[in-house]
């Protein structure tokens, strides 16, 4: 990525989404526009930003990735000039099927540069804490996804994705400088462990990781841990989100990630697919 600058200021937008989209928008234009304002060049949205509510409405609330929440932060990402990763979307998947959970990458100039639809389905039942089956509502991704930007090769996951390896090892050897994770990361496995492999996943792959997370009640039955953080390369959190919503930001240094790839060179180690 010989055009990407060696330093700039990248943005995790920490929210607390629900059921009424036109709400939820609002808050996002204002975080973009509040992270913009301090300097951010790159932004990571949070897991379905714009619409989290119940099952039996997922349908009237999907959308085309050129319908209006996607067109709204395109105009976002031209009004900044920044790269803007839309967290997550319902994207209708056509026939009456289950919708897709879909992270879109929209460039400076408002272009779509990369979807990525989640691979992983959270389908997990703690007693008492938490019981969410996502592969009962949601389709399928199926592709290891980066996306060329101005501010570096992104790896794109999202939320419960982190906890498979191979998947990030797959976007490092694709290339990936930056792995964004916006997420809905549940309290009681957040707690436990959303820290601890989010440094995993920069540590082992070598990559600025950017996570940014839902916090607080999600009127879905259970609670989001929040926490949004950006990691660096040595696994060292740089930036953590208080409770609440808001925006945390860093600067990226590319040196620091050529540094410790240079210096320990564990990607070249490798030796298992």
């Amino acid at each position: 990525m010989s055009s990407r600058p060696e330093r700039f200021v990248a943005a995790c937008i920490q929210m607390r989404s629900a059921d009424d989209k036109e709400t939820n928008l609002e808050a996002a234009v204002a975080r973009v526009d509040e992270a913009a304002a301090l300097g951010a060049k790159l932004v990571v949205l949070p897991e379905t930003f714009s619409w989290r509510g119940p099952a039996a409405r997922d349908q009237e609330n999907a959308e085309a990735l050129d319908g209006p929440s996607l067109a709204r932060l395109a105009g976002v990402a031209r009004r900044h000039r920044l790269t803007l990763v839309a967290g997550s979307i319902l994207e209708q998947s056509g026939d009456g099927a289950a919708p897709y959970n879909t992270s879109v990458v929209l460039g400076p100039d408002g272009a779509r540069l990369a979807t990525y639809r989640k691979m992983h389905l959270f389908d997990v039942s703690i007693p008492g804490k938490v019981e969410v089956r996502e592969s009962a509502k949601r389709g399928r991704g199926t592709d290891v996804v980066t996306a060329d930007t101005p501010v570096g090769r992104l790896g794109l996951t999202v939320c419960y994705d982190l906890r498979f390896p191979e998947l990030y090892r797959a976007l490092a050897r694709a290339g990936a400088e930056l792995l964004c994770v916006p997420s809905a990361f549940t309290f009681p496995t957040g707690a436990a462990h959303w820290e601890v492999l989010l440094r995993a996943r920069a540590i082992e792959n070598q990559c600025w990781v950017l996570a940014a997370n839902q916090h607080g009640p999600s009127g879905l039955g259970h609670a989001d841990y929040g926490h949004s953080m950006i990691v660096d390369p040595w696994g060292t959190v740089v930036a953590c989100a208080p409770d609440g919503e808001g925006v945390v930001v860093a600067e990226i240094d590319f040196g620091l990630l050529e540094r410790v790839r240079r210096e320990m060179p564990c990607l070249e180690h490798a030796r298992l697919a």
